[in-house]
């Protein structure tokens, strides 16, 4: 997906209303946590493994890494269906009963659709990842005292364009059998930002049904069924004939 808008000038806010006012409409039948779908998953090892901050490793060279990572993996995701996602087809950037809204500085409103939300999230958190003062690189170099305020505005914003994957855009993924790639990335996602407490349980509350299905490391097969004991043929039998 291209950046198209610098957003450092904006900040989150979010609304449980239409623009005119009005509440959304009922809440509809969530597909995506059909058992069909939410079991199909591209691993199926406890991801609390992948997150823990391992002994050798800086918490904030941890945090950098995987941030970026997610960055980059919910961009590629969002790219998958991108062309789904237009302003005709999503006027404002919903999830659930939830309508997502920008200011900018001064408090004031900026109408926004769907793919211009996700462009503004992208743009900022490129901006910010790519900043050698922000997210150092070099050796030696040290992290700002706003490092991890940052960190969790980014990784809410990623929250963002999760949520709206599912909400809005979950028929198409499946269309494109993508449906494992988006599960599991969910599920990773909030395994990190649960074990690091980088966005208020308040903001994920939204998909919460499906955060207790996808983050529950699935349970180990059943082993395979022994095959049955053959029993004996009548043929094999002893027989005594009376004469």
């Amino acid at each position: 997906m291209g950046v198209l808008v610098c957003c450092d000038c904006f900040f989150y806010r979010k609304s449980k209303t239409k623009p005119n006012g009005k509440k959304p409409p009922a809440e509809e039948k969530k597909q995506y946590l059909e058992p069909e779908f939410t079991k199909i998953r591209v691993v199926d090892f406890d991801l609390k493994e992948l997150v823990v901050l391992p002994r050798e490793i800086d918490l904030n060279e941890w945090l950098a890494s995987n941030t970026t990572t997610f960055f980059n993996l919910i961009n590629l995701q969002y790219s998958t269906i991108s062309e789904f996602c237009t302003g005709d087809t999503c006027q404002a950037m919903t999830a659930c009963n939830t309508i997502y809204y920008w200011y900018d500085e001064k408090g004031k409103k900026t109408k926004c659709t769907a793919p211009q939300y996700v462009d503004f999230v992208m743009s900022l958190c490129q901006k910010l990842v790519t900043d050698e003062e922000i997210f150092p690189t070099k050796y030696g170099k040290e992290f700002p005292n706003s490092f991890e305020s940052l960190v969790k505005k980014i990784c809410r914003y990623l929250f963002h364009v999760l949520a709206h994957l599912y909400w809005a855009h979950f028929k198409e993924t499946v269309v494109l059998d993508l449906q494992g790639h988006l599960n599991t990335l969910y599920a990773h996602f909030i395994v990190f930002v649960r074990e690091f407490n980088l966005v208020d349980p308040k903001e994920t509350c939204i998909m919460d049904d499906l955060s207790e299905i996808l983050c529950t490391p699935a349970p180990p097969p059943l082993p395979a069924p022994s095959p049955p004991t053959p029993s004996p043929s009548h043929s094999s039998q002893n027989h005594v004939t009376e004469r």
